[in-house]
């Protein structure tokens, strides 16, 4: 049993020792910054391609976020981390965040993936900035490389928010209970 024990625990750590490579890594403040916004603006673009009527559900929401993130799962055990920045449309402030989930289930393989989150009130965004704790069932199955391969993409509703999730790249066929934790980043804001 303590050799099973140990064997799990080295899977989890691998785990997220691999999906930590999500975060911003090296660069200014300045640049790390203008990396979120460059992923953001991309993001935006496919979102807009995709789903044209986004863009008005975004100007005429209270705010929006925008996330990338990079997830694992092996087995029973699923990890990811990433960044992101939530923009406030009322006041024009930026608040750039951290995220990371954990969870299990049933699942193998890596993605990478973007999430935008629309708020459709001020009280909403404020409790997400505030609080930044989500959970939630996933299934999904991803085989896709660029433009290349198939994905099946999601959108959901949670009270006031409105979220969309965009594979980008990742072969996974998963089906897991997660939470993710969103903290605001202290070095960039």
């Amino acid at each position: 049993m303590k050799i099973f024990a140990r064997r799990w625990l080295g899977l989890a750590l691998g785990i997220m020792a691999l999906t930590g490579c999500a975060s911003m890594g090296e660069g200014t403040i300045a640049e790390k910054r203008q990396g979120i916004l460059d992923m953001q603006e991309r993001t935006l673009a496919r979102l807009y391609r995709e789903k044209p009527d986004t863009r008005s559900q975004l100007q005429n929401s209270a705010g929006y976020a925008v996330f990338s993130n990079a997830n694992i799962n092996v087995i029973f055990l699923a990890a990811g981390t990433g960044y992101g920045v939530v923009n406030n449309n009322i006041t024009g402030e930026k608040v750039y965040m951290n995220m990371a989930e954990g969870g299990i289930g049933l699942g193998i393989g890596a993605k990478d993936y973007r999430l935008v989150m629309v708020f459709h009130t001020q009280s909403s965004m404020n409790y997400f900035l505030d609080n930044g704790w989500t959970a939630g069932g996933n299934a999904d199955a991803a085989a896709k490389a660029g433009d290349k391969g198939l994905s099946v993409e999601g959108e959901g509703y949670l009270g006031n928010i409105t979220v969309y999730t965009m594979t980008e790249s990742g072969l996974a066929l998963q089906a897991t209970v997660k939470g993710t934790r969103f903290w605001k980043d202290a070095q960039l804001n």
